[in-house]
């Protein structure tokens, strides 16, 4: 669960959040320690010295003009006064006796009429209040000034950007880490694919070993290249392939063309190079039907008309059809070919049973032998075609049907194929949603095993 891209992102979310309260925390304690006594004693000396500033405008003003006068210049706003006179009673409008942010009792204001100085921040350092004494007229005043409600909330506000400033820090720094932990994966993909774009395919991505989502994508994106590494050399090769077994005919057909153009060839050259020029001709032919057939087959557009028919018949007729060229070999048949319905396209399978009794028929020595069955089971049929021929070694069977692959390149030489009829075998039977495969034999010929189901749908390619 915890592998989960989405888990994790939540978890980092709730550890960002963790980590910036708790560094909000000690690091806000950390600067108040470091700077909140200076800044104290900072207010301290200032409400003193304004302290004294204020004494001496209530001793050059007095009471009625002090407070104008407070108003108007640079102090105005900063403290909150209070007056008491002679008895202890505070001087001022009601409102302004509720004001404060203390309260004095009795002893404090009278030791302040007797002439002494209260300092309130030496008994508690987080209270701002100074008392002066001050005389007018002969009469004595007790002066008590403290900060203003705004200067000690400026405080406050101040503390609080600084707890605000220290978690945004911290959260940038964790978004960062965060960013950098699923982004960078992201930008080595995107370059990926860039030069994927490029035709580079030799590419692999290192977060294939991550357990989340980043890492299932990463993974999927190395098969992706590897496949498109595979089918741009399987291009390739195909390119290739086509230009060798194109060219290759076309030399004889031109070098042919050209002996025939000059003077003095004997008749039996003459048709000797005439039934190459044909042979050669017809190559080309099927080569390019086999291409175009392949081309088809690999789209979805290619025909599909399934019904069911007879396959025993269709066997038996595919043989027959192939009479004369094991007739010219003297080639013997066993057919083993009970009555079956099967549902498929009659056209593409009966392909497939031309190429392989054409390729048995090709590569079974003069006098051979080959055996056709048809093998019923619950739930598919099985085409079996087993010759006396020269035989595929075992680790080419496979390959063989791939296209314009050829087994023994010595023998093709000598047989006439482009390569393409078992690739065709293998398309239409795959496009059937069945199976083929090949088999060597004790006598050291060729068995092929196909597969069908009964009932047969059309499969995409």
């Amino acid at each position: 669960m915890i592998k989960s891209l989405y888990v994790r992102v939540v978890l980092f979310y709730m550890a960002a959040v963790l980590v910036g309260i708790i560094s909000t925390y000690f690091l806000t304690l950390l600067m108040i320690s470091s700077l909140g006594d200076r800044y104290v004693a900072r207010l301290q000396n200032e409400l003193l010295e304004d302290g004294r500033s204020i004494q001496e405008l209530y001793r050059k003003f007095g009471i009625e003009r002090a407070d104008d006068e407070l108003k108007e210049g640079r102090l105005s706003g900063k403290y909150e006064i209070k007056l008491y006179d002679g008895d202890g009673k505070m001087i001022g409008k009601e409102e302004d006796k509720r004001a404060g942010l203390f309260t004095l009792s009795g002893e404090v204001v009278h030791s302040v009429l007797n002439g002494e100085t209260f300092k309130n921040f030496e008994l508690s350092p987080t209270e701002f209040v100074v008392g002066l004494p001050y005389e007018e007229a002969g009469k004595r005043y007790a002066l008590f000034i403290e900060l203003s409600e705004q200067r000690v909330e400026s405080f406050g506000s101040l503390l609080l950007i600084l707890a605000f400033a220290i978690n945004l820090i911290v959260g940038a720094l964790m978004i960062l880490i965060a960013a950098r932990y699923l982004v960078k994966p992201l930008l080595g993909m995107k370059s990926a694919a860039e030069r994927m774009a490029k035709g580079e395919f030799d590419i692999e991505l290192k977060w294939a070993k991550r357990k989340d989502e980043l890492g299932r994508l990463a993974h999927s994106f190395n098969e992706m290249a590897s496949q498109m590494s595979e089918l741009e050399t399987m291009r390739q090769n195909f390119v290739s392939n086509v230009s060798h077994e194109i060219q290759s005919p076309l030399t004889s057909i031109s070098g042919f063309s050209k002996a025939l153009q000059q003077s003095g060839v004997a008749e039996e050259d003459r048709i000797r190079y005439l039934s190459i020029i044909q042979n050669e001709s017809e190559r080309l032919s099927r080569l390019s039907d086999n291409l175009l057939k392949l081309a088809s087959l690999d789209t979805s557009n290619h025909p599909f008309e399934p019904r069911d028919y007879e396959l025993d018949e269709q066997l038996r007729k595919a043989v027959v059809a192939c009479e004369p060229q094991w007739t010219a070999k003297s080639l013997e048949w066993d057919l083993r070919l009970p009555k079956t319905m099967i549902r498929g396209d009659e056209d593409q399978l009966n392909q497939v049973w031309v190429n392989l009794i054409g390729n048995s028929i090709k590569f079974t020595p003069d006098g051979g032998r080959i055996s056709l069955s048809i093998m019923k089971y619950t739930e598919h049929v099985e085409v079996v075609l087993s010759d006396t021929g020269i035989g595929i070694p075992i680790g080419e069977r496979v390959k063989v049907f791939e296209r314009f692959y050829k087994a023994d390149h010595s023998r093709n030489k000598m047989k006439s194929g482009s390569g393409l009829g078992l690739a065709i075998v293998k398309k239409i039977v795959i496009k059937h949603r069945g199976d083929v495969v090949l088999k060597g034999n004790s006598n050291g010929g060729t068995t092929v095993i196909v597969s069908l189901p009964f009932q047969t749908k059309f499969q995409e390619p």
